[in-house]
């Protein structure tokens, strides 16, 4: 009977042993396959800042594999031909993703956004010239919300499903038994579902101007998803900033209103809303992020300058804009009022104290915390620096160049095109007028909410000499 109770404790345990080293095999495999995340360095500050990791793989990445193929699988959700460029996207040569698009693996590759994506300009001397990337500037192509709109287009279609979708990726991609049957019954359903998700949580933008290329609401959807504050009416249409040059901008404001007061942050918030968590935000990636723009100076004018009407035009710059817009200005990086600059309020509007208030206890618990976000009562007087990819003007892209800024309100273009990435050196903007512009662009409409070229009235009763003069000194800064 003794022999018999110990066969049967062996085989029990022997059961049990099987038993966990069949679960733990299991969960292994699942953890390798779907969560276990490897770290990925790219030694170069530039290529880190377009390519590199901030965190937003985890939650609002997409599986690289599917989201390489969508453009071809869905053609029609797209604004235009050739795929993701229709949508502003900028490849350089030789480059798996294009910039401001990261790949990491976590489990299986994914796809997620950097800051890069909306802070890297692009221009052409000429069409036929390929563009030239300027990292940390504006994007004047990146259109944010079409791309959001697109992803949900194509977890709507009926056709977004795993026999349709996995021969696409098997054409570049040779999927193991395992992977296939991984992507077939959980990574494709739940990447649909995902997509569907963030997709509806932009619903609300269907009642408000489109953003178009080069601008975003970059608060409310902060507002609305992250910081759980209802959805109301307002409108935080801007245009996207450069980042270049911050170690001469110490102690200035930040964002088009001055919410911010601290770069560290800043840079953080950036990556919240982009697709970071709380959790998956990448600190370190994102203080090398902050040290490359800090010592990134601006880009040179890439066109000749006229350097005796510069120098006339130094003068009227000291005269009339320096105190507003020079480094060192008295009121450079200081917000001022809206009363005084009598641009459009809308943007101003969309942010409350009552947002201030909850992103300031967002990170409560973490390693990094927020504690400098605000409410203010104007926009930034900003430094000109770079001042020539930067076009078109105003915090919410409502001028497309110099030329028309120093023109009264009633002057500027009530309808131009943005978006296309050719140059006008002489007056200093992309061009947004003609055949090209219309096709390649988007239609701004300053008469929309949001979208009045009202205000800044500084410099528009300067003599026309005056004025010619101060354009080709801003080519210098």
């Amino acid at each position: 009977m003794g022999v018999l109770k110990s066969r049967i404790g062996s085989a029990i345990v022997t059961t049990l042993l099987i038993l966990v080293l069949l679960v733990g095999t299991v969960g292994y495999i699942g953890w390798y396959n779907l969560l276990r995340e490897v770290d990925t360095y790219i030694e170069s500050p530039a290529e880190h800042f377009k390519y590199g990791s901030i965190g937003t793989e985890n939650d609002q990445g997409v599986p690289y594999w599917i989201w390489e193929v969508l453009p071809r699988l869905f053609p029609e959700h797209l604004p235009g031909p050739n795929g993701y460029t229709s949508l502003g996207f900028t490849w350089e040569e030789g480059k798996e993703t294009p910039v401001g698009v990261s790949k990491k693996t976590i489990g299986f590759p994914r796809q997620g956004i950097t800051c890069a994506v909306c802070h890297s300009a692009t221009y052409r001397k000429a069409p036929e010239d390929i563009p030239t990337v300027v990292p940390a500037g504006p994007s004047v192509k990146f259109n944010s919300l079409g791309y959001v709109r697109f992803l949900k287009a194509c977890a709507q279609d009926p056709r977004f499903t795993a026999d349709y979708i996995l021969p696409e990726i098997e054409y570049n991609h040779k999927l193991s038994v395992l992977d296939k049957l991984l992507y077939r019954f959980l990574i494709i359903p739940s990447t649909q579902k995902a997509m569907l998700e963030q997709g509806t949580s932009f619903d609300w933008t269907d009642s408000r101007p489109d953003w178009g290329p080069g601008r975003i609401d970059p608060f409310n959807p902060v507002k609305f998803g992250m910081l759980e504050i209802p959805v109301d009416d307002t409108i935080g249409n801007s245009d996207m900033m450069s980042l270049w040059n911050q170690k001469q901008h110490q102690g200035f404001a930040l964002h088009w209103d001055g919410l911010e007061t601290s770069l560290t942050e800043t840079v953080n918030t950036g990556a919240l809303g982009d697709g970071a968590t709380r959790k998956s935000i990448n600190i370190a990636g994102l203080e090398r992020v902050e040290k490359y723009i800090s010592e990134l100076d601006p880009p040179t004018f890439p066109f000749p300058v006229d350097e005796v009407l510069a120098a006339k035009g130094s003068q009227v710059f000291e005269n009339s804009c320096a105190a507003c817009h020079a480094l060192g200005g008295e009121r450079t990086g200081t917000v001022i009022p809206l009363a005084e600059i009598g641009t459009d309020r809308h943007r101003l509007d969309m942010w409350t104290e009552e947002a201030a208030d909850k992103y300031n206890n967002f990170a409560e618990g973490y390693d990094y915390d927020f504690d400098q976000l605000r409410k203010t009562d104007g926009y930034l007087a900003v430094a000109l620096d770079g001042l020539w990819l930067r076009a078109p003007y105003l915090h919410n892209g409502s001028v497309p160049n110099l030329q028309d800024l120093l023109n009264s309100p009633d002057q500027r273009p009530q309808v131009f095109y943005r978006g296309y990435d050719v140059y006008d050196p002489h007056l200093m903007g992309f061009v947004s007028t003609g055949s090209p512009a219309q096709q390649s662009g988007f239609r701004y409409e300053t008469q929309l909410p949001g979208n009045s070229s009202q205000g800044h009235l500084y410099g528009t009763t300067l003599a026309a000499e005056d004025k010619k003069a101060l354009i080709e000194y801003l080519k210098t800064l």
